[in-house]
């Protein structure tokens, strides 16, 4: 799969083909999806379009819930959550919108989760594990491509002799390797492969 016009926020799946990460659209996904403007809304009162992806804001006097609806609770109104609260047995408790973000320290905002780094993501062969805010997706590894093979997708070797994309000299020989290549200088010069002389 090779994309000419590269694909901005989003992976190559076919000659020119782009498939956007959440919140991006456009053939190179490199705009912005305004979730505001989606049907059903997003949000129940008032909706805040970011790069990527959106707010949901409450009228005064009610308050954002995990699921993205305004309650109306003057106790969770004084405690100040950051994305909504419940009251058990007349304790008030802010919530986090996804499993991917934790309480802060304060109880009242919620910090991300780095799941790349906690070990939680588990992402399959030859793919690296991306963290964004909340959640977590998995990308190819360096000198790996996403390719549709026998009815799915596989991260497959970019074999960087044939897409011409070492920096061997020329007077050098490419061998593909697995995610990578070698260079290695031909009969009567000598060097790293880089250079030869």
């Amino acid at each position: 799969a090779t994309c000419g016009h590269g694909c901005k926020y989003g992976e190559c799946m076919g000659p020119n083909k782009c498939k956007c990460f959440p919140g991006f659209t456009g053939k190179t996904c490199n705009q912005d999806l305004n979730e505001c403007g989606l049907k059903p809304r997003p949000c129940e009162h008032r909706c805040m379009n970011t790069h990527g992806s959106y707010k949901c804001y409450c009228l005064n006097g009610y308050m954002l819930m995990p699921d993205g609806t305004c309650a109306s609770s003057r106790t969770c109104a004084m405690v100040n959550c950051q994305y909504g609260c419940e009251e058990v047995k007349g304790q008030v408790q802010c919530l986090c919108p996804s499993g991917g973000l934790q309480l802060g320290p304060n109880g009242r905002t919620c910090i991300d989760i780095d799941e790349c780094s906690t070990g939680k993501a588990v992402c399959s062969h030859n793919r690296r594990c991306v963290n964004t805010f909340g959640s977590f997706y998995c990308k190819c590894q360096l000198g790996y491509e996403l390719k549709y093979s026998s009815g799915r997708y596989n991260c497959a070797d970019v074999n960087e002799c044939v897409t011409n994309t070492h920096r061997c000299n020329l007077h050098a020989e490419c061998l593909n390797t697995q995610g990578s290549f070698q260079c290695k200088c031909k009969q009567g010069y000598q060097g790293s492969g880089f250079d030869c002389a």
